[in-house]
């Protein structure tokens, strides 16, 4: 069986039975695309005739050392032995290869750092940077407050449409990783945003507007429905206004609502329903960041929290 017919067959089961997203889709495919032209190239042996029978352990620790000269990230790294070992147990598993030889192939432990956030006064004052005379402005304070106030991925508030606002009830709902719907509740200050955008959003409208654009919660100034990179755009200059922070993106605010969370109390396991992590090890990585607030709160407010320098 050829790479090609033998990959095509592993991303339709992606896509149907692992209801994958279409970014990992596209970097499974480049991973394993990598992996079997360095078999192909080791053995002298096209796509075409490709020996998927000679793959074994040695075969795939070849290819992973290979890898790192160019001195990956732990976390690529680690994708990529997901993706040839999830590749190769669907070749085994329908018969397409006699064994599998990543059976027993360890993922490489992922670096762990604390994500990025940004304190909530800070946070206050990005909001009222925002000019709201224009359409456009009530737009990006809309999302900036509901980015906050919600924790959503930027994929969730890009496919957002009007008819999953419930501005009465407060809440919101989005399809995240997996086509998995959830309802997010939204505060105060989100829904007054979204209520004076609403009002403005039709002036948006352009002879550019498409079927899909008319559905869009958010429309860009053209009158198509936003895109990506223009709310990494905004986010980053909105933040840049009011804070240090290295990252200046939409995945800061969701780090940053998910930290505040849990700094007044909120339980991980609701966070992780907010959030809409499938796996609770997943929202684990917010407990070390609110450890390291209240260890800072403990030093300045502990009379005993310094040891006495000796002489």
């Amino acid at each position: 069986m050829s790479e090609f017919l033998l990959l095509g067959r592993f991303t339709k089961y992606l896509e149907v039975e692992r209801n994958a997203s279409p970014k990992t889709v596209e970097a499974y495919q480049r991973d394993i695309k990598q992996f079997l032209h360095f078999c192909g190239n080791e053995w002298n042996a096209s796509p075409e005739e490709l020996p998927y029978d000679r793959i074994d352990r040695l075969a795939i620790r070849l290819w992973l050392g290979s890898l790192m000269s160019s001195k990956p990230a732990k976390s690529t790294l680690a994708r990529k032995t997901a993706s040839v070992r999830s590749f190769l147990k669907f070749a085994y598993k329908r018969g397409l290869i006699h064994h599998n030889p990543a059976h027993l192939l360890m993922n490489p432990k992922k670096e762990h750092r604390l994500p990025k956030t940004v304190r909530p006064e800070e946070l206050g004052l990005m909001m009222e940077t925002v000019e709201t005379d224009e359409p456009s402005g009530k737009r990006d304070l809309a999302v900036l407050e509901l980015l906050y106030s919600t924790g959503m991925r930027l994929a969730e508030l890009v496919g957002l449409n009007t008819a999953d606002l419930d501005l009465d009830r407060k809440r919101v709902k989005v399809y995240g990783k997996g086509a998995r719907e959830r309802i997010i509740p939204f505060g105060a200050p989100a829904a007054a945003a979204l209520r004076n955008y609403l009002a403005d959003r039709l002036l948006l409208v352009s002879r550019k507007t498409g079927t899909d654009d008319h559905l869009a919660l958010f429309l860009t100034d053209s009158g198509k429905r936003v895109y990506p990179r223009l709310i990494q755009r905004k986010v980053s200059l909105y933040l840049s206004r009011v804070s240090e922070v290295s990252q200046k993106s939409p995945h800061v605010l969701r780090h940053s609502f998910a930290t505040h969370l849990l700094d007044r109390g909120a339980g991980i396991r609701v966070i992780k329903e907010l959030l809409g992590h499938s796996d609770l090890a997943a929202t684990q990585i917010y407990t070390g960041t609110s450890v390291e607030h209240l260890r800072k709160v403990y030093r300045t407010a502990h009379p005993r929290a310094e040891t006495p320098e000796t002489e």
